[in-house]
């Protein structure tokens, strides 16, 4: 790779729609890396371009830093091993999602009965005081 194929995180951040303060955290997070130019600029490859887009897709998609790292080998080194195991890995997400959906549905049932509840108490006192 030249030097001249290499960007600032200034120009990736506007490349890619994402703050420069996100880049930062995916380098801290080791979703991403970055070289450095001799007076200590981060400086990136074009293929980072695309690989900051399937970190947002995978964040879209309401998974955890640790998550979209354990993807990554995926994404890095494609094989039928990496592909099941990120499978297996997005399957057990998709699992707690769902899980925390019906934990929500039960929740907000509860609340309904409380509200409900609620109502036909001010219900009663209307009559009283009427």
């Amino acid at each position: 790779m030249t030097e001249g194929t290499l960007m600032r995180i200034g120009e990736l951040a506007s490349r890619t729609g994402v703050s420069v303060r996100s880049l930062r955290y995916y380098e801290t997070q080791y979703l991403l890396a970055s070289r450095r130019s001799p007076s200590g600029q981060r400086l990136y490859s074009e293929d980072d371009v695309a690989r900051v887009a399937f970190i947002q897709r995978m964040y879209a998609a309401g998974l955890s830093s640790r998550t979209v790292s354990d993807l990554l080998p995926c994404v890095e080194s494609p094989s039928a091993s990496n592909d099941r195991a990120a499978f297996r890995r997005l399957s057990e997400e998709r699992d707690k999602l769902s899980t925390h959906i019906d934990e929500l549905i039960a929740t907000r049932a509860a609340l309904d009965g409380l509200i409900e509840a609620n109502r036909r108490h001010q219900q009663s006192l209307d009559g009283v005081t009427a």
